[in-house]
């Protein structure tokens, strides 16, 4: 773990925008107990979508990218001792 500066531009729950020293642009911070439930909602479309539709395809890629991103963050938790909130 390492320590930094971050440009604090809202700290509201659920929707603190950022700035990381070493991005552009700054981005939105979502809680992995959050993330995990976009992941679970995404899956659930995908399951309910037209099979080989472009919807599903869409949605697949969704569902994809956002339990890889789940996936990452249980990751870091474990390496760092910490307990997954969901």
């Amino acid at each position: 773990m390492k320590t930094d500066a971050l440009e604090i531009y809202s700290d509201a729950s659920n929707a603190a925008i950022i700035r990381h020293p070493s991005r552009k642009f700054p981005g939105m911070l979502i809680q992995g107990d959050t993330l995990n439930s976009l992941s679970v909602m995404a899956a659930n479309a995908l399951a309910n979508a037209e099979p080989d539709s472009d919807l599903w395809h869409d949605v697949k890629e969704l569902a994809d990218d956002l339990q890889a991103r789940v996936d990452f963050y249980a990751k870091v938790m474990r390496e760092h001792g910490l307990e997954l909130p969901f």
